[in-house]
């Protein structure tokens, strides 16, 4: 039997908007047991499995043995994670801004770190009512209304430093030309104390931000049903070449990228059949 891949994505409530990107709902039935890649990206990461745990073997901090959870949450990492199953996966992945794990953490980004914790740690009370209905419901677009509606209940604005919400948008942005001592200049920080602040809100250098910013844009063009020419790819996402690419690619992701193309099966039938709902 082929793999089916059924799923959703959706925004959030406009009131989130600052804090959360998005919703993606997935249910994966009929492959083959084995292991796909959780890469590094610009959004924290919240997973919600509705029926199993999720199985991860190499958590992405190097110092942080494997695990199984019911609901997790992750912050910003340089390191990829090892994600096992069964041929079935069943939850949503909420994606979080920054400024979204103050507001509905009470932390910064940096205190979660690379670092994969149970969401009740972070969420209290409310993850485990977020994970009884969600499992109670059938459709995608009722599973995000009640996101929506738990997470607005635990929401709590924060004050966020302009200067470096403007050098995060810049360097975790689209522009692939970014440079981390140009954003410095252009908020009027030497450059020095760009990285000290950023590294103690973010958890990552400011090199590293556009680092995985470039990743993520690169492994969004890998994802496309045709392959594009590597060097291609290559160029688009902001590399010097495709061996830059492929070097960043070995660090980031543990494999060169065409690689990770051959093995990964998952990304690409949810791609295809994903439909739009909700938000």
């Amino acid at each position: 039997m082929a793999g089916v891949s059924e799923g959703a994505s959706g925004l959030p409530d406009p009131r989130l908007r600052p804090y959360v990107h998005g919703y993606q709902g997935y249910l994966l039935h009929g492959f083959a047991p084995g292991q796909h890649i959780g890469m590094p990206g610009i959004a924290l990461t919240v997973i919600i499995t509705i029926d199993e745990p999720i199985d991860v073997p190499v958590s992405s901090h190097p110092d942080q043995a494997g695990g199984r959870w019911d609901m997790l949450a992750s912050g910003l990492t340089v390191h990829p994670a090892v994600i096992a199953h069964n041929g079935f996966q069943h939850g949503v992945q909420i994606d979080l801004t920054p400024r979204g794990c103050r507001a509905l953490f009470g932390m910064p980004a940096a205190a979660l770190g690379s670092w994969i914790v149970d969401l009740t740690d972070v969420l209290g009370p409310r993850a485990i009512e977020l994970r009884e209905r969600l499992s109670l419901l059938s459709t995608w677009p009722e599973r995000f209304a009640v996101i929506d509606e738990i997470l607005l209940r635990r929401v709590a604005p924060v004050p966020w430093d302009a200067e470096l919400t403007h050098a995060w948008d810049l360097l975790s942005g689209p522009d692939p030309t970014v440079r981390v001592a140009a954003v410095a200049d252009e908020i009027g920080w030497s450059r020095r104390h760009l990285g000290n602040r950023f590294s103690a809100e973010f958890g990552i250098t400011p090199k590293d931000a556009v680092r995985v910013a470039r990743f993520e844009r690169s492994h969004r063009l890998l994802r496309e049903p045709t392959l594009p020419p590597l060097a291609e790819v290559a160029a688009a996402a902001g590399y010097y070449d495709q061996a830059h690419m492929a070097r960043e690619w070995r660090e980031l992701a543990g494999m060169p990228p065409s690689v990770w193309r051959e093995r990964e099966e998952f990304p690409f039938v949810q791609d295809q059949q994903t439909a739009t709902a909700g938000g």
